[in-house]
């Protein structure tokens, strides 16, 4: 009966990270003990003051619907935060909250990008990306970097994917997959080529704001010749362990927020009422948690780097934030397990979860194909038993 399903959907990729993630769960369910690298989500439990805020958002009654882009006192929070953090000037008319920052970029695409219009997605790039683009019949125009330059394209190699129908840059930073961070320097000179295409939008993701070893965050909105076009997109799941809460928003012109409010005002209206007062106590309460959880992924970042460099043939970076390894495994292709020939980073993917118990997100996933993903938001115990586990698989392969 699939083909009575609409186009948009029988065309539409599966994301690869839930898909990995399923396929570990399976082998879980069948009593397997399999240590699972793929969800991009903290291991840790959400701070107990933000908890304690929503105990009390349930006690003094907010459980009716909210206004479509979110409770005025978080979006003066987000605007305070945003001043406080990043040193961008918005106030609340400018801020839209959403069902987690995935609604958020969905929201902007959307409003922003007509049929047939590009996008450049900075690449490697997060999996939603190209399927969100697609869905708004927009032209993903990957512009990919390479591990040499810790994967980021430099601002000549972007100027040049631009076209008369390039409506829109997107780019994380820290980056899923690749944990790199773009410097100010770097963002500096991406947004002099910006400002000479008037028509041209970014989007900057910088949901790992937080999670970051380099030192200050930058934003790609402090460049006050791009700043009215520059779409800043963050939310709460990751440097604040709140992934099940889901709560994201934007940034934006006003112009550019009121269209995300229309979209969202007809597709899922206003985020959940108690998520959203504890997301006030995330960003006006007490941020040691968050400061601590980051100090804790640097700590294993350098655990797990120290365990892969065991491992021969890799080609590493060091990443500078988020809480993923990416490491280059394409020595390994064309090599075989018993009939089984690796072909790619998904072949050595499924060899991995199938004969090593360990599950990883494929590189294809994210536009690298030479590559794998692999989060280290998970325990030291996890993080050496993968380790072990991942060489030992790839030593059988012949």
């Amino acid at each position: 009966m699939q083909h009575f399903l609409a186009d948009r959907i029988n065309q539409m990729e599966e994301s690869q990270t839930i898909g990995m993630a399923k396929k570990a769960r399976e082998l879980a369910s069948k009593g397997i003990d399999v240590v699972n690298l793929t969800l991009g989500e903290p291991d840790f439990q959400t701070p107990q003051y933000i908890k304690d805020a929503a105990k009390r958002a349930l006690d003094d009654g907010f459980t009716f619907y909210t206004p479509v882009p979110g409770y005025l006192d978080l979006r003066q929070a987000i605007a305070e935060k945003l001043q406080r953090d990043n040193a961008l000037n918005w106030k609340a008319e400018n801020i839209v909250v959403s069902t987690g920052a995935k609604q958020s970029i969905a929201n902007v695409i959307l409003c922003l990008v007509n049929p047939g219009e590009e996008v450049l997605v900075v690449g490697p790039f997060w999996v939603s990306y190209l399927e969100i683009i697609k869905l708004a019949q927009g032209v993903p125009v990957v512009v990919s970097g390479k591990l040499k330059n810790d994967f980021k394209p430099s601002a000549a190699e972007i100027e040049a994917a631009i076209t008369p129908k390039t409506k829109a840059i997107i780019y994380s930073s820290p980056s899923n997959p690749t944990g790199s961070v773009f410097s100010k320097t770097e963002l500096e000179d991406i947004a002099k080529v910006v400002a000479k295409h008037p028509g041209v939008f970014v989007i900057a993701d910088e949901i790992y704001e937080y999670i970051n070893f380099s030192g200050k965050h930058e934003s790609m909105g402090t460049f006050p010749e791009i700043a009215d076009r520059v779409i800043t997109v963050n939310g709460f799941s990751k440097g604040f362990a709140m992934t099940g809460w889901r709560v994201g928003y934007i940034a934006a012109a006003k112009w550019i927020a009121d269209a995300c409010d229309k979209i969202q005002g007809q597709f899922t209206s206003g985020t959940c009422s108690i998520a959203q007062k504890a997301a006030v106590a995330a960003l006006q309460e007490d941020m040691t948690p968050t400061f601590e959880m980051a100090k804790v992924f640097l700590r294993r970042r350098d655990l797990m780097l120290s365990y892969m460099r065991e491992i021969p043939h890799l080609k590493m970076h060091v990443p500078e934030g988020a809480f993923y390894l990416f490491p280059d495994v394409s020595y390994y292709f064309g090599k075989r397990f018993g009939e089984k020939t690796m072909n790619n980073s998904t072949d050595l993917s499924e060899y991995l979860l199938e004969h090593g118990h360990v599950s990883v997100v494929p590189g294809a996933a994210f536009g690298e194909d030479s590559c794998i993903r692999l989060s280290f938001a998970t325990s030291d115990e996890n993080l050496r038993k993968a380790a072990d586990r991942f060489k030992d698989a790839l030593a059988k392969l012949q």
